[in-house]
């Protein structure tokens, strides 16, 4: 059944949620993937703005499908195309958006925008990628590991490169489900501080450890998940160079570095990747990578989400 606490409220980050909420989010998501038609046309009637100020294949795609399953309306706004990109205030915006729609998803550069999007929308806003948080993948990225695992508690995830959006909700989710976290990163590419100092706290609170290490073959060792994302994210190409000299080859998660983990270890991946810099070809195309199921998996979370908000 849908998650009825979560019904008209905003999705910003994962930390606004309990460890229950993540749960029933996963378990509803994994009964809507085993018939994806029991919800049709729950939310007939229903119109989803989707803001996106940056490319998309799978947040787009898993979200506007999410929203025609359930009957929704999906409308793809670019931001370059709305009044935004010649100067209209976000406020503005929100509450013009409220009189036409029943949610608002945004896929935004700056997270202080969507926070801004929420504070003045008179609907819920769901966050489609921020620069600090990605909630929707990590989502996703958990139900996968129900799918391996059938468990969250005392799994230990290794994520190995850069601190980045999905790093810091990984952080998050698995921190509140009692996932142990070893990230490995070069010092200065470490996650976002305050989304550490949440992640420490809810690992006091269920019992798992958090860790940040400079040496990649410490943190995957024990480790049931392996992850990583690209080193050079979208906005950041001037950054290039410099980032590929920190990182490679480090960071890059081969078959011997993956083969430092438990034997049953998977490897995970948001996607894009860039095959052969953060990680090696035959990992990612592997037997023990969960990539393609993570990708599925944005679709049925997605459909989740949709349907616990708008009820």
């Amino acid at each position: 059944m849908i998650v009825e606490s979560l019904r008209g409220r905003d999705l910003l980050t994962l930390q606004d949620l309990s460890p229950e909420e993540i749960e029933a989010l996963i378990r509803l998501a994994a009964e809507m993937k085993r018939d994806r038609g029991r919800y049709g046309g729950s939310l007939a009637g229903k119109s989803i703005a989707m803001i996106f100020e940056k490319p998309s294949t799978r947040t787009r795609v898993s979200m506007e499908v999410a929203a025609r399953e359930l009957g929704a309306n999906p409308l793809y706004l670019r931001s370059d195309e709305l009044q935004l990109a010649r100067g209209e205030e976000i406020s503005d915006t929100a509450r013009v958006l409220s009189r036409y729609v029943h949610l608002i998803t945004a896929r935004v550069r700056r997270h202080q925008d969507i926070e801004e999007l929420a504070r003045w929308a008179a609907v819920p806003v769901v966050n489609a990628l921020s620069d600090i948080d990605h909630p929707l993948q990590t989502l996703a990225d958990l139900l996968t590991i129900w799918e391996r695992f059938g468990r969250f508690r005392g799994l230990k995830i290794a994520w190995i490169g850069d601190g980045n959006n999905v790093c810091n909700s990984t952080l998050i989710g698995a921190s509140k489900l009692g996932i142990h976290v070893s990230i490995a990163s070069p010092k200065g590419y470490e996650p976002n501080r305050r989304y550490l100092e949440y992640a420490m706290e809810n690992a006091r609170r269920s019992d798992c450890e958090v860790e940040v290490l400079e040496d990649p073959e410490e943190a995957v060792g024990d480790a049931d998940v392996v992850m990583t994302d690209v080193f050079v994210s979208m906005g950041m190409e001037a950054e290039r160079e410099v980032r590929e000299k920190v990182f490679l080859p480090r960071y890059r998660v081969d078959e011997a570095l993956l083969a430092k983990a438990k034997p049953h270890a998977i490897f995970m991946h948001p996607l894009p990747a860039q095959k052969g810099k953060e990680v090696a070809r035959d990992v990612i195309e592997g037997e023990r990578s969960a990539a393609w199921d993570q990708a599925e998996n944005r679709l049925h979370t997605a459909k989740a989400v949709f349907a616990s908000i708008l009820g």
